[in-house]
């Protein structure tokens, strides 16, 4: 029986194609500075138009933690906070973000909610200041496809990640469907605008991040983002 029920994607067959490990994974290049100025304007209306929508992933992406009491988390790319309550009151939370009118959101919420388990800072999340295996699950939520080095970033992930623990990735990816994907391409240099790349290539970008997934889950609605669960071998 397999560990979880998913609904497994064709990309899952073809990561190790042969061209998957050197192939682009987008059309769109973007820069830091870029991507922080996006989501310093996209900071007040992020929950409104990010929140409900993509709600149902972030509570799966809970679950397929397992979270146990005193686990040290670092949610990588964290945003207005919109996560925090719903990790354990018994678990250690570290969210990261580079842009700090987002930052200013997440500590209002945390002040609020008064969530004395989290610590929040601004931080690159290709250049994570923490120790080697630091954490027991590191999760990057609706962040990969806004990043400029994705490969990079999770190297930076599988770093500060313990020797067993989880790296849980949650994401638009392309879609596999010849004709979906080409218009996803196209409108990819328009999405970078409204904070992601629409046409993030999986296979090249397990390749290339030489990421071996538990699973590979369809999530919200419509089911056209993916929650990627790893292991840290």
């Amino acid at each position: 029986m397999p560990l979880f029920d998913t609904q497994r994607r064709r990309d899952e067959d073809i990561v190790g194609s042969s061209d998957a490990a050197t192939r682009a994974l987008s059309v769109t290049a973007v820069e830091n500075d870029f991507v922080e100025g996006v989501y310093e304007k996209l900071a007040s209306v992020y929950d409104l138009i990010f929140g409900p929508s993509l709600h149902p992933g972030r509570l799966q992406a809970i679950q397929r933690m397992g979270l146990a009491p005193g686990d040290r988390i670092l949610e990588v790319g964290v945003g207005t906070g919109i996560n925090m309550r719903l990790y354990p009151p018994n678990c250690s939370v570290t969210g990261i973000d580079l842009s700090d009118s987002m930052l200013e959101k997440a500590r209002d919420r945390v002040a609020r909610q008064c969530l004395r388990n989290v610590r929040l800072f601004q931080m690159d999340a290709a250049d994570l200041k923490f120790r080697d295996e630091s954490f027991d699950i590191v999760y990057a939520p609706y962040l990969i496809s806004v990043v400029p080095d994705p490969v990079k970033v999770v190297g930076e992930m599988r770093r500060v990640c313990r020797t067993g623990g989880r790296i849980i990735v949650l994401n638009h990816f392309r879609s596999p469907n010849p004709i979906l994907s080409r218009v996803e391409r196209g409108i990819s240099p328009f999405t970078v605008h409204v904070g992601f790349k629409s046409d993030l290539d999986l296979p090249a970008f397990l390749a290339q991040a030489e990421l071996k997934p538990e699973s590979i889950e369809k999530v919200n609605f419509p089911k056209i983002w993916s929650l990627v669960t790893c292991t840290k071998e």
